[in-house]
């Protein structure tokens, strides 16, 4: 039985679905299978980095010891040859590159039955940012969770490999006490083998520190692109919006949440809500797209006025994020790595789609394949020509115009 826990009611919110259907194109929606209680999301780092590296912040290098001295590193995952990092005529480690650099990025599934059985995460969301040699863009390409993938043999732990979805990869390399830096290796060692891609970085991050960033940035502006309702929030006959603990309709009930186009300022429950989405037409993809929609979102406020005159909301924030974040910069101090990419901004981080923006069903449907297109975007950024690529295939960037402004 669910429970409600209230909310506070707030502007766009009303109870009951709005004109036409709920996909938009009358279909019935595919089903996706239960998400997290946390919106799945990982990239903070581009907030981060706009943060400690801007030159209006006084005293940056006290911000940033409030953000590196809470970070956990490792260098055995980009450290381990199965992962790519060691690849001929790469970079050698403790030096970032002078071209472009490649970034994993991994967002937790964390539950508390599988910490009882001694079992780590899942990386429900995996994004690669692919940056230019200027360092001063970046492209960020999500990989479906539920993407069919070889997940690579590892014999120092026993593990003679399997043809799994790929969040399971972090699963995997986390059991038996190996953490997150053994979960982190073989989600690396995964992504690397479907894509060809070699990292120069791998971040980490769970929930509780995103919520943190968000609650200490005091919300952020998003633009919602289509009428889309929550599984998790329902609306009184008064207005006041309340939590289902436990609830996981597939298809609207007549009080739902329903989220209306438009843009506004969204406290961060409501963006993290609004992130994790997936009743659609297009399910995971959409979802994918809200995510880096509310990245481009938080860098964009944390790189504003307001909170880069702020000292106490940069030191809340950046504390926040600290705490969550996991790494392994292959050797790069976490100093000289947030000031390396410091060109970052948020109206250079570009999202692209996969798969075309659709699912591509294999194995009836319990998995996700990846298209040829694809394979020829992820070949395109492991040789560093994706901005040459892009050019001739304009329609995977993903329009800019429904993404937070």
């Amino acid at each position: 039985m669910s429970t409600v826990t209230e909310r506070p009611s707030g502007p766009g919110f009303t109870p009951g679905p709005p004109p036409g259907p709920a996909t938009g194109d009358g279909r019935k929606p595919k089903k996706r299978h239960k998400s997290p209680l946390w919106a799945k999301l990982v990239t903070v780092l581009g907030a981060v980095l706009a943060l400690v590296a801007t030159s209006g912040i006084i005293g940056a290098k006290y911000f940033l010891g409030q953000l590196t001295d809470n970070i956990q590193t490792t260098s055995s995952v980009l450290g381990d040859s199965a992962t790519g990092s060691n690849s001929s005529g790469g970079t050698p480690a403790g030096k970032l590159p002078d071209g472009a650099i490649n970034l994993l990025l991994l967002g937790l599934d964390t539950r508390a039955e599988w910490a009882q059985q001694g079992i780590d995460s899942r990386s429900d969301t995996i994004i690669i940012m692919h940056i230019a040699a200027t360092h001063d863009s970046a492209q960020m390409i999500s990989i479906p969770r539920d993407t069919k993938a070889e997940i690579p043999a590892d014999p120092s732990i026993g593990f003679r490999g399997q043809s799994d979805k790929i969040n399971s990869a972090y699963q995997v390399g986390s059991q038996g006490g190996r953490g997150w830096q053994g979960g982190a290796k073989e989600a690396t060692a995964a992504v690397h083998k479907l894509t060809g891609i070699s990292f120069n970085g791998v971040v980490v991050i769970d929930f509780d520190g995103f919520k943190g960033m968000l609650e200490a940035m005091g919300g952020v502006y998003m633009c919602v692109d289509k009428e889309m309702w929550s599984s998790h929030y329902r609306v009184d006959s008064k207005g006041k919006v309340s939590y289902a603990k436990g609830a996981d309709p597939q298809s609207p009930p007549s009080n739902a949440l329903w989220f209306h186009k438009g843009c506004r300022n969204m406290e961060p429950w409501e963006a993290l809500e609004y992130s994790r989405l997936r009743h659609s037409s297009n399910g995971d993809y959409d979802r994918q797209r809200h995510q880096q929609q509310l990245l481009k979102a938080m860098a964009k406020k944390a790189s504003s006025s307001g909170v880069l005159t702020n000292p106490s909301k940069v030191s809340k924030i950046l504390a926040a994020a600290g705490k969550s974040l996991k790494m392994d910069t292959h050797g790069v101090s976490i100093t000289d790595f947030m000031f390396g990419l410091k060109g970052l901004a948020s109206a250079d981080l570009v999202p692209i789609k996969t798969n075309s923006g659709t699912y591509a069903s294999v194995d009836g449907g319990t998995k996700e394949g990846i298209n040829d297109v694809t394979r020829q975007l992820f070949a395109a950024t492991a040789s560093d020509k994706l901005n040459a690529f892009l050019i001739d295939h304009p329609s995977l960037v993903i329009d800019g115009t429904a993404a937070a402004k």
